[in-house]
Parts: structure tokens; sequence; C-alpha cells
């Protein structure tokens, strides 16, 4: 179950500030560990991927990690030489202030593609953070890392003797490919290199590889995770159990925070050949502009949903005359509706949270994936994003 007060695994401390990125909201979030920790991450597969991206990637080839980096409010993509440099100064900068090895720094950067970092405003915010660093708020860190979030995203469990958080930020340009978001997560368990990354990969891809929120995959998706151990062993049962509950908790934060979202979409393809085939399928239909707009206005007209299943034209294993489709427990295909069944329809798609089951019947496999409706208020922020 989800705990009302923060659980803080011990060892990490944090220094969380606004250097003037782009407005007086914080904007700089350093977590560091006080020993080496064994990490892990995944990242976008956007052939866009920025510095801070790239950067991680080579850091964490060893499973090691000490500190994260996260500047919000500014990419830094799409800037050629001059954008790599500057990552690379900024984890220069916070490793002559911590002692921390720059190579064991990961970095991550969220917010408007194109621009360069203040760099002068950045120089003069982290002189002296080490001696600013405080035992860690991860409430403080999960809103320093947010952009056009209009809430914290923070979820915690208790693993034995260990603690695990998990703090994430996400609103729009969501489709994770390979990837997710940004998302963080730090725990004083102990556990062995391959078994992290086993554990923490299986998990993202169930998660938030699952989610959708505009079909947009981000130049600068990162997912990281740091154990420094100094809780000890726990079972890795529970500890996956943990992960997988954490990552799912911060995956509906983020659905339900969707930029200009009223509504949660939750879609469940089984029967499916294979997980790849369930997964496609129920993605194609939440990403459906055409499904997201019928949920949105409460309109019960299911045949946008069998359209989305329509256009996966490569899946020919696919029988028409197999498929069921339901939306909560009203089966809306193949029967025909009734004015009531209609009616139960829009009662239905009026809900928090819409739920599409579609079964193929041809397999044994099934995917969950999540997202949000579309309405005006996506348009609204994102005609005026950068400006």
């Amino acid at each position: 179950m989800s705990l009302s007060i923060p659980l803080s695994p011990q060892g990490f401390s944090a220094f969380i500030t606004n250097l003037g990125i782009r407005d007086t909201t914080d904007d700089f979030v350093l977590i560091k560990s006080e020993v080496p920790c064994v990490a892990d991450g995944v990242f976008t597969q956007s052939l866009f991927a920025g510095p801070s991206v790239t950067i991680s990637r080579d850091n964490l080839k060893d499973s090691q990690a000490q500190a994260i980096v996260v500047i919000s409010k500014n990419a830094n993509v799409a800037n050629g030489s001059v954008g790599i440099a500057d990552a690379q100064e900024v984890l220069q900068l916070v490793a002559t202030e911590t002692r921390v090895a720059a190579q064991n720094i990961v970095i991550a950067s969220t917010g408007v593609i194109g621009r360069r970092y203040p760099i002068e405003k950045i120089r003069a915010g982290l002189l002296g953070l080490g001696k600013k660093l405080s035992a860690a708020d991860f409430h403080a860190a999960a809103r320093g890392i947010m952009t056009t979030d209009t809430v914290a995203k923070l979820a915690t469990r208790q693993i034995g003797n260990a603690k695990l958080v998990g703090i994430a930020k996400g609103v729009g340009m969501i489709e994770p490919n390979m990837a997710t978001l940004l998302a963080f997560f730090f725990t004083d368990a102990a556990i062995e290199a391959n078994s992290l990354r086993s554990i923490f990969r299986s998990t993202i891809d169930k998660t938030f590889n699952c989610l959708s929120i505009d079909t947009d995959t981000s130049t600068s998706d990162s997912a990281v995770i740091l154990a420094n151990g100094l809780a000890g062993e726990v079972p890795q049962l529970d500890f996956a159990n943990a992960l997988q509950e954490i990552a799912h908790e911060l995956v509906l934060k983020i659905a339900r925070d969707g930029e200009g979202a009223t509504k949660i979409i939750q879609v469940t393809v089984d029967f499916a050949i294979n997980y790849a085939q369930a997964k496609r399928v129920a993605k194609a239909i939440v990403n459906s502009p055409l499904v997201k707009t019928a949920v949105y206005g409460a309109d019960p007209n299911w045949g946008r949903v069998a359209m989305a299943i329509g256009k996966c034209e490569k899946e020919q294993q696919i029988n028409p005359e197999r498929v069921i489709i339901r939306f909560d427990n009203v089966k809306v295909y193949p029967d025909s509706l009734t004015e009531e069944n209609l009616h139960q329809l829009r009662q239905i798609m009026s809900k928090e949270r819409v739920d599409i089951h579609v079964s193929l019947n041809i397999g044994e496999a099934s995917a969950t994936v999540w997202g949000c409706d579309l309405s005006e208020g996506y348009v609204e922020i994102n005609g005026k994003y950068s400006t």
C-alpha cells in the first residue's frame, strides 16, 4: 500500500535550488549518496538525444554512480558541441564541489529544446554547493524536476530494513521508446548489479514503457536507479515487487497529470499471440486522437476503438470475427447495443478512469497500457510552451 509519510533511504543528501533557468521555481536538483552505488539507467532512443542522455549512458556503463543532477526547464538539446561542453562543465562543477568523480555522476535535463543553458547563472549558483548539502528531501526533489507538471510525483515503499523511493516528472511529449520521461529511484538496499539491471529493465518495460500521453518521444527521456546498499540485502522478489508497485503508482500519477487531461485511459488487450502484439494493439488504441477525444467528451463512439485495432495492419493474425471489445463490463462489440447500453457507456466514459478491454482470442498473452484523454487544454499549454 502507498505510504502517506515518505520514507527516506539512508545515506542520501541533496541540494535543491533555483538557478534562474527560466522562472523563480526550483530548477536544479542534486541527490548524492555518501557511498558509491550500484546503478542502472535506460534512456530515450530519439535520434536527437541530448548531451545529458549520451553522457549518462557512458557514465553508467560500469553499473556504478554516486550522484544524480537534474536541470529542469531547459533540455539542452540540439545545441551542438556547445551543449555538450555545457553539460560537461555542469558535471565538473558538481564533481569539484562534492568530490565525486564526474564519471560517477548522472545528469538529466528537461524543458525547452534548442536553447543553451544560462551557464553563467549555473556557475554562480553552484559555487559552494558542497557545503549546502543536507539530508535528502525527496518531496522537494520531485518538485524541483517539474516543468509543466501541476503536482510533484513521489512514491515510497519499505522492504525489510531497506527503503525505496521513486520520483518522476512528465505530462507531455510522452511516448516512451525503450525509456521513460524522467524517473529516478533511490534505495539503501544492497543488490548485485546484474540483478538490479534485470529487475529495473523489466519493471520499466511493464510500467513506464506502457504509458503514452501524446505519442511524442522526448529527446531527454531518462530513468535511473541508485542502490547504495547501506541497509543490507533484501529478498530480490520483495524488492522487485516494491519497485513494480512504485513505478505503477508513478505511471498513474503522470497519466492523471497529462497536459490538459481530465481522465485516465487504461487499455487492456488479452488473448493475444504474444506480449508484443498485445502491447502494440493497446498502444494503438490509447494513442488514437479519436479515441482520446471520444473519452474526453464521454461520447459512446466505441467504433473508434475498432478503428484503432484495424489500423494495426501488420497483425494479420487478428480476425475481427473473434475480437471482443468492452468498456468496463459493457460489451460493445460484436453485440448490438441497446439504448440502455449506450446510456451505460456514456456513464462509464464520464468516469475519471475509463477502462477499455479488448480480447483478440488468438493466444494467451496480455498487456495493459495507460494514457489520458485529449482536451482543449493540451493545445492551450503546448501552443504557448516556449513563450
